[in-house]
């Protein structure tokens, strides 16, 4: 199955390292290039966490330019909050929750973006859909590399693995028929 879940947390060097992550937004970025060019329609889902201590906006532009750029298919982005005996909860300089919050009104925007982009660039190849329910009218499935389907077919059954071609695109999932 085409599909990678990798976490950045943040795409700013000074954060990663405040973070004590081992590597840095140019690795991550070349790991990321690497996988698109040997397996070019796979889905790269990322998880990004915003407002951590000390994070300034260019920091948080350093995050949001690379996702931008990178060819991620969706983000989970999660706002930054204190835990007990943890790093980042004995720093000073915390980010104020309202822009925590605008942070991630921010990356859940492009992350729309980004899966709408990346369902638009699957509408012209078939896939195997994996059918995992159904309503009166309609199956709901998964495509082999983590695009949300709906096929008009009530003759389907859960756990059926079908051929479709798409024929509509919506923000977040297609339309598809059987092949």
């Amino acid at each position: 199955m085409p599909h990678l879940h990798i976490p950045l947390q943040s795409g700013s060097n000074r954060i990663l390292k405040l973070m004590k992550r081992r590597y840095t937004q140019e690795f991550y970025q070349d790991k990321i290039n690497l996988i698109k060019s040997k397996i070019p329609n796979i889905s790269i889902g990322v998880d990004v966490i915003t407002g951590f201590p000390t994070e300034t906006e260019d920091d948080f532009l350093q995050t949001y330019n690379l996702l931008d750029r990178l060819e991620v298919s969706y983000l989970h982005v999660f706002t930054y909050s204190e835990r007990e005996n943890t790093l980042g909860a004995s720093m000073e300089s915390k980010v104020p929750q309202k822009i925590r919050n605008q942070r991630s009104r921010k990356l859940r925007a492009l992350s729309d973006i980004l899966k709408s982009k990346f369902i638009i660039n699957n509408m012209d190849k078939r896939h195997k859909v994996l059918i995992e329910s159904k309503d009166d009218e309609i199956v709901h499935g998964y495509t082999e590399n983590y695009i949300k389907v709906k096929i008009m077919n009530k003759n389907l059954n859960v756990n059926e693995l079908v051929s479709v071609r798409p024929i509509d695109q919506h923000s977040n999932y297609m339309v598809g028929t059987l092949e």
